[in-house]
């Protein structure tokens, strides 16, 4: 697979990232690059290790999880999102970042399609070193940037942010199952 390939479904693969760290908005002050750079590290590594699991699981384990995967990442997605929103609604104070376990499920839900590519990459006969590297520090910038310019329009706008955050979680969960039901 030439890298060109490499980057472009690296780059498709990191958009979901984009939107939900666009949508955790990091305030500015103290800890604001920091806190970006953990949303963005936990994102680039779930992006960067799910190929490999899809790559040496082949098959057996998207055979195993196809008929529910879309499901997984929607209630993962619309749990968060709702939390949010009510975050958001009630005028909560948010911390500087997602919460360990927060970010974990989000790490999970906007990863499971990088495991299906590392099941083609394994079908294609293609090494999975080089993508899963490309996937992960690609999703790693890309999901800084997300936080950072969130950060800028969280200042602006506070609350306001949190509710369309959690709408848009909420509209990446229910375009995911649309998809995999549509498809």
């Amino acid at each position: 697979m030439d890298l060109a390939t490499i980057l472009l479904t690296a780059f498709a693969l990191s958009l979901d990232c984009f939107a939900v760290a666009l949508a955790a908005g990091i305030p500015g002050g103290r800890g604001r690059l920091r806190a970006a750079a953990r949303i963005a590290l936990a994102f680039g590594a779930f992006q960067a290790a799910m190929p490999v699991l899809g790559w040496l699981a082949g098959e057996s384990v998207i055979a195993y999880i196809s008929g529910i995967d879309h499901w997984i990442a929607f209630s993962l997605l619309v749990l968060v999102g709702a939390r949010m929103i009510r975050e958001g609604a009630v005028g909560e104070e948010r911390s500087l970042s997602l919460d360990t376990g927060s970010l974990l499920v989000l790490s999970v839900a906007t990863s499971i399609d990088a495991l299906a590519v590392g099941v083609s990459f394994a079908f294609l006969g293609t090494g999975i070193l080089l993508p899963s590297l490309v996937i992960g520090l690609l999703t790693f910038a890309v999901s800084f940037l997300g936080a950072v310019l969130g950060g800028a329009a969280s200042e602006r706008w506070g609350r306001a942010m949190d509710i369309l955050g959690g709408l848009v979680l909420i509209g990446i969960g229910i375009r995911i199952l649309v998809e995999h039901l549509a498809g």
